[in-house]
């Protein structure tokens, strides 16, 4: 009996305990009805609670009684809390957060700018644009060509930007900045970046007005970032008529190891395809990188790569007035490149960057009756630290060092005379700016670089602001303006040493458009330049004959356009530039036209994919307006023109297999003979005529074929997103 008792007590009380239980369940979204995944959902001062989940769904139990308070969090919207009266009986709560002033949602600086890539709000250009476009041969700087603000320079193969030179342009990798980007080549033929697309994760092209943690480039800023740690092991071999590579990436937990392997020989190419160059060692070349990486704790990352390559090439150049004359030209290069740096999150919300590059770039040259050594080293080292001050201003601050040194030897083999020279030029930066979000509509970035060059003993400023003012779900308008500075090139500063930074002052209006698949922006841009080096050509190696008295302006309107969604398995974008630009600089004598500078680009880029053929389909059209050229038998400097620029380029990408690649590639299929420019001879002729010979392609088409493999316990992987 007394057993019974206890045992009736037992299950009283057990079903006192769940009747008392309340069960509470619900959904989490936000304003605009999106369910919101992973929302903790949780009683105060208890453990009871849960998460939603991918139907932004919670339930839970709860033998709490009486009022209670249930708070929602989730990351990027305001914590919310509830009131609630526990009394047994299943309540349903519908719970909508409202977004905090969230800086990955918010509205961004856009102004000069282009961004791609993993992680990045609005991707304009996305790496693999950069190996699909047809023409770019694979080639960054040939992506970024069909963008506005960019320069038709087919001839160079490097970057201008907005009425800029080429050498106003500065490469960053992971922060750090790049010497010698570009590997040697001779004039009137393109030359490429020394460094695969393929490693790269994103790319930001500014323009103009770009952040003040980068410094020492009057018109651009190329920033890339690396890829993060690798999760797969695979092998990739590549055939190609110009070459073959080799690569194999090992992964682990924590960590991956990537190496690659390439030799590059232009001598079977050329032997099928006729070129206009005599050459007698035709272009060729082997690299060797490698790139680690290891997670650092929970969100920290460590960074390593390197990079050495050699290239070779040799030819004729025969006289302008006697073909018959020539002269030789042996060119060996040798370059080597490491970048580290690591990346880490400290106390809440701020996070630590640091980084060291070194370079050594050395050029080689034979000429008939002379030898001359060029070397270029650099060093970089550079420390950030970046987080949020309050929930609605962040910051941004670091100081650099950049040390580089140059030197030449100059040999003149007929009499052994001997000429070297060599200066170091240590740059001493720090930087600091300021988001401030008025609104996640509106925001504004303010700051500055300051910098110090030992070699002049000065300091200069270079004061930066920014706005962007979110007009809608999709567009903003943006306004940016700053100070631009870069120390010379490494020719002047041989001859004179104290010259000045240049300077290039920005301002920059912009309108942007981006959904998921498509975008439209245009932007109108003044850019006035001061302090540009000035030398007279007739005594060019006499330090008093250079200054800092050249100026010019640029300004001009760049259109965008891209759209993925118009024509179904299609991708297309058109970019138009308007450039009006003079400068007074070099061995200029009036303020003129620069020769690399054209009033108008188009391209046109096309990309189509065909399912049941497995193949994508791409082609590229570009037009540029005449470029200015001198005419010595002209008594106006930079006054004759060129013909009008022309290009259609096309590229089919098939998979084969799987693992198997086939692509083939041609720039200019029509076969049009672009002119930029004329060389003249040294003297006129007996009539009194310069004799002048056009700049034109060694040939008029460039064809490219391989076949790319893939070896992976992974049997989906392959090469076709790096095509």
């Amino acid at each position: 009996m007394i057993k019974t008792i206890q045992l009736i007590a037992i299950i009283l009380v057990l079903s006192s305990s769940l009747l008392a239980q309340t069960k509470l369940s619900g959904t989490a979204q936000d304003q605009a009805g999106e369910v919101l995944i992973g929302a903790n959902v949780f009683l105060k001062d208890t453990y009871d609670g849960a998460s939603t989940d991918v139907n932004g769904f919670f339930s839970f139990m709860t033998e709490e009684e009486g009022e209670a308070i249930l708070l929602v969090s989730y990351i990027g919207y305001e914590d919310q809390s509830v009131t609630l009266l526990l009394d047994g009986s299943p309540q349903s709560i519908e719970i909508i957060l409202k977004e905090a002033i969230n800086k990955m949602e918010a509205v961004v600086i856009s102004a000069g700018s282009f961004q791609g890539g993993t992680g990045t709000k609005s991707e304009v250009l996305k790496p693999l644009d950069i190996v699909t476009t047809a023409g770019a041969t694979a080639d960054i700087a040939g992506a970024l060509n069909t963008l506005p603000g960019t320069q038709t320079v087919a001839e160079e193969g490097r970057l201008f930007v907005r009425g800029g030179d080429g050498y106003e342009t500065k490469t960053f990798i992971d922060g750090m900045q790049v010497l010698e980007p570009y590997s040697t080549s001779i004039p009137n033929t393109p030359t490429r970046g020394r460094f695969s697309p393929f490693m790269f994760s994103g790319t930001s092209f500014s323009t103009g007005g770009y952040s003040a943690e980068y410094g020492q480039a009057l018109s651009s800023a190329l920033i890339l970032n690396t890829k993060e740690k690798s999760s797969q092991t695979r092998t990739d071999l590549s055939l190609m008529t110009v070459g073959l590579e080799l690569s194999h990436t090992q992964s682990w937990a924590k960590s991956s190891i990537a190496a690659q392997g390439a030799y590059y020989n232009l001598k079977p190419y050329f032997n099928i395809i006729n070129q206009s160059t005599d050459w007698l060692r035709e272009p060729e070349s082997a690299q060797a990188s490698m790139a680690a990486r290891h997670i650092v704790g929970t969100s920290g990352m460590v960074k390593a790569y390197g990079l050495l390559s050699t290239n070779r090439f040799s030819l004729y150049q025969h006289d302008i007035i006697d073909s018959s004359e020539k002269n030789l030209v042996d060119i060996k290069n040798n370059y080597i490149y490491v970048n580290t740096s690591i990346k880490n999150t400290l106390k809440e919300s701020w996070t630590y960057r640091a980084g060291l590059s070194y370079t050594d770039n050395s050029n080689e040259i034979l000429l008939e009756n002379e030898a001359i050594t060029e070397n270029t080293r650099g060093l970089h080292i550079k420390s950030t630290f970046s987080g949020d001050v309050t929930s609605w201003i962040s910051l941004n601050t670091g100081a650099e060092v950049l040390y580089s040194e140059s030197k030449r030897d100059y040999v003149r083999e007929s009499d052994g005379f001997q000429d070297i020279v060599s200066f170091q030029n240590p740059l001493f930066s720090g930087f600091a700016e300021g988001d401030i979000y008025f609104s996640n509509n509106l925001l504004a970035r303010i700051g500055g670089r300051v910098e110090y060059a030992a070699l002049t003993n000065k300091f200069y400023a270079a004061p930066r602001i920014s706005l962007a003012y979110k007009t809608g779900e999709y567009s903003q308008v943006a306004l940016a303006a700053g100070s631009f500075q870069q120390a010379p090139v490494d020719n002047f500063l041989r001859i004179n040493n104290n010259l000045g930074f240049e300077r290039a002052d920005h301002l920059i209006l912009n309108y942007q458009r981006v959904t998921s698949k498509q975008s439209f922006r245009i932007e109108g841009y003044i850019k006035s330049y001061k302090d540009l080096v000035k030398f007279n050509p007739t005594d060019a190696f006499n330090p008093a004959g250079y200054s800092n008295g050249g100026e010019g302006y640029a300004r001009g309107i760049d259109i965008f356009w891209r759209d993925n969604k118009t024509i179904r398995n299609a991708d297309y974008w058109i970019s138009y530039s308007f450039l009006d630009t003079k400068r007074d600089y070099r061995d200029f004598p009036t303020k003129s036209v620069p020769t690399f500078a054209s009033k108008h680009n188009l391209s046109v880029v096309y990309k189509h994919f065909v399912s049941n053929l497995k193949t994508q389909f791409s082609g590229t059209f570009s037009f540029a307006s005449p470029r200015t050229y001198n005419n010595p038998n002209s008594a106006k400097y930079n006054a004759s023109m060129t013909p009008v620029y022309l290009d259609l380029s096309l590229s089919i990408s098939y998979l084969a297999t799987q693992s198997i690649i086939v692509y083939a590639s041609v720039t200019n299929v029509l076969g049009r003979e672009n002119v930029f420019g004329y060389t003249y001879s040294n003297s006129p002729d007996s009539q009194g005529t310069y004799v002048g010979l056009p700049n034109t392609l060694p040939a008029p088409r460039f064809l490219f074929v391989g076949v790319f493999i893939t070896f992976s316990k992974d049997s989906t992987l392959n090469q076709l997103k790096s095509l």
